[in-house]
């Protein structure tokens, strides 16, 4: 099979299009022919070691997938089904193994970009504003980094709940994004002091502030919440992890918190995937595809997202 392979740890430009040969399927393993892979930030740190976790090289990266199952040693699965799945590494390749439990079935009225373009983003934002931020209808959500994966998500998402959203980005053309998904208000970060900016758009302050991003952004984000506001830290893709006065946090009376899927209660965590994949089956949430490579241009769309330029999802075409 054909695969982008990390030969060596570094910058994007490292990966190779190799043949390789398919891993052989384990008890509880299932073969999946991948048609779309999704490319997310983590794949760009763990290819230059930089992320919590390391993957020795060489390997396969890309963590999220849709395809066609062509094998299985596991329950549950047959060969034909359409499935999409996540894992650490493999998926940039013709063909990835994984354990059945990591897979899911593929709505019928999905097809497979909007399948590998839906699951860590969406799954983030939705289990994150419905059981970390607990936002309601009427609330003002602010969420920066706003025309990324998880940011546009939580912009599309949030309106879907009944939130008004409050977009933050870098550019024009990502507030542009997010105001096609219903953003109230957008906020070029670059054109002035987010601070300022944010008062002028929430004089009442904001009920809840989603952050993917970190760096510098974080703390004027957290000044714009009102009293009993929440804040949710979800990632670094800035590269800088904030410093936060925690005077604010006692002044203000707000609460920050961190976001990981096992942190949201079992009764929740079944309730919001319901909810979500009824929102993606239903079409009220499709995820916006900003841009799509071939596998032979894996680095780059690496380097799309590496330099921030990714306005929702970027995908790899396998088919």
């Amino acid at each position: 099979m054909r695969a982008a392979v990390c030969p060596d740890y570094g910058a994007p430009e490292v990966i190779r299009i190799e043949q390789r040969p398919t891993p052989a399927v384990d008890a509880g393993q299932v073969t999946v022919r991948v048609n779309a892979a999704a490319v997310n930030f983590p794949d760009v740190l763990l290819i230059a070691n930089q992320y919590q976790v390391s993957v020795p090289p060489p390997f396969i990266p890309g963590s999220e997938f849709a395809g066609v199952v062509v094998q299985t040693d596991a329950e549950g699965f047959s060969v034909g089904d359409r499935v999409t799945g996540a894992g650490m590494y493999g998926a940039f390749a013709e063909e990835v193994v994984v354990p059945a439990a990591s897979l899911a079935r593929t709505p019928d009225a999905v097809d497979d970009r909007a399948a590998a373009a839906f699951g860590v983003a969406y799954r983030t934002a939705y289990h994150t504003l419905r059981s970390m931020a607990r936002v309601q209808a009427g609330d003002e959500v602010v969420v920066l980094g706003a025309g990324g994966g998880v940011g546009l998500a939580a912009v599309q998402l949030g309106v879907v709940l009944g939130a008004s959203v409050t977009a933050v980005a870098s550019s024009d053309e990502k507030l542009a994004a997010a105001c096609s998904y219903g953003a109230a208000h957008a906020v070029n970060h670059r054109s002035g002091k987010l601070r300022d900016a944010l008062r002028e758009a929430l004089p009442r302050g904001a009920d809840a502030v989603l952050d993917p991003l970190g760096g510098e952004l974080a703390e004027p984000a957290l000044r714009s919440l009102r009293r009993g506001g929440r804040f949710v830290t979800i990632g670094y893709a800035s590269g800088v992890i904030p410093r936060i006065p925690l005077n604010l946090v006692l002044v203000k009376g707000v609460h920050v918190l961190g976001f990981h899927f096992q942190d949201v209660p079992p009764d929740e965590f079944d309730r919001n995937e319901a909810e979500l994949r009824d929102h993606l089956v239903s079409a009220r949430v499709r995820p916006h595809v900003g841009a799509v490579y071939p596998l032979e241009e894996t680095v780059q769309a690496l380097r799309h997202v590496a330099d921030g330029r990714a306005i929702g999802k970027v995908l790899i075409d396998l088919t």
